[in-house]
């Protein structure tokens, strides 16, 4: 089950090659500061230049935006920083709400008639420290939307991207009204002889993996005769070592 909710939709990368990163802090007071590497043949990793973000007191003027280089022959311009800069992050996102910054997806998507797409947090990461991220849905069969993703970040938190590293995760749901009733007695009935006979299978067929630990793998072979009954039928292997067992 844990692995099915981790697998729903896609994940999404930033558009940064194998030799890049990028990292971007909220400094507080309306203050961003964003950090372009590039790594060395070497190996190691060395600061470009990075760019301050000065949001405007008040929410009246212009965003500062001031670049500054940590290599002493910069092969890029100021423009030039700034533009590569607005590749990985989106400027006029910053600090909506306070704290948020947007990170652009290298992939955009695009629905049928009817499908609207959902952008959220990569599922069921719980690595400490973990920034929040507005989830948001958009009719993306008639709208051409980038893919993005809004962190909430706290004074001194950072997101660090890497090019093997998703920054979000996108689903589709159709565009359709859910109308929820009342249970019948009958189908209440039903649900509870279905979840008992669902226990009594499961503890029947409780098998010992190499870590020593007791696993049941019923949900799965049930969830294959009812989504690929040709593939169910073609293996039933049990115990250590079969495709039923949990990888580590």
């Amino acid at each position: 089950m844990l692995e099915a909710g981790s697998g729903l939709g896609f994940l999404v990368y930033p558009p940064l090659e194998p030799n890049e990163a990028v990292r971007i802090e909220y400094v507080g007071d309306g203050k961003f500061h964003f950090e372009y590497f590039l790594s060395s043949p070497g190996g190691s990793w060395e600061t470009l230049f990075t760019v301050m973000y000065a949001l405007p007191v008040g929410s009246i003027g212009l965003t500062k935006e001031e670049v500054t280089f940590k290599v002493s022959d910069p092969p890029i311009t100021e423009e030039g920083a700034r533009k590569i800069a607005q590749t990985f992050v989106i400027p006029g996102d910053l600090g909506t709400p306070p704290g948020a910054v947007t990170l652009r997806g290298a992939s955009g998507f695009r629905t049928p008639a009817g499908w609207d797409t959902v952008y959220g947090p990569v599922l069921n990461m719980i690595e400490r420290p973990f920034a929040p991220m507005l989830t948001v849905r958009v009719e993306t069969d008639w709208y051409l939307h980038e893919s993005e993703f809004r962190y909430v970040l706290q004074p001194g938190e950072w997101v660090t991207c890497e090019h093997s590293m998703p920054i979000g995760q996108v689903y589709f749901v159709p565009r359709e009204e859910v109308t929820l009733r009342e249970s019948s007695e009958e189908e209440i009935e039903e649900i509870r002889r279905g979840r008992e006979e669902f226990v009594r299978e499961k503890d029947a067929t409780k098998v010992m993996t190499r870590y020593g630990l007791k696993y049941s793998p019923h949900y799965a072979r049930v969830s294959r005769s009812v989504n690929n009954p040709e593939a169910a039928r073609g293996g039933q292997g049990t115990g250590a070592g079969s495709e039923d067992e949990p990888s580590k």
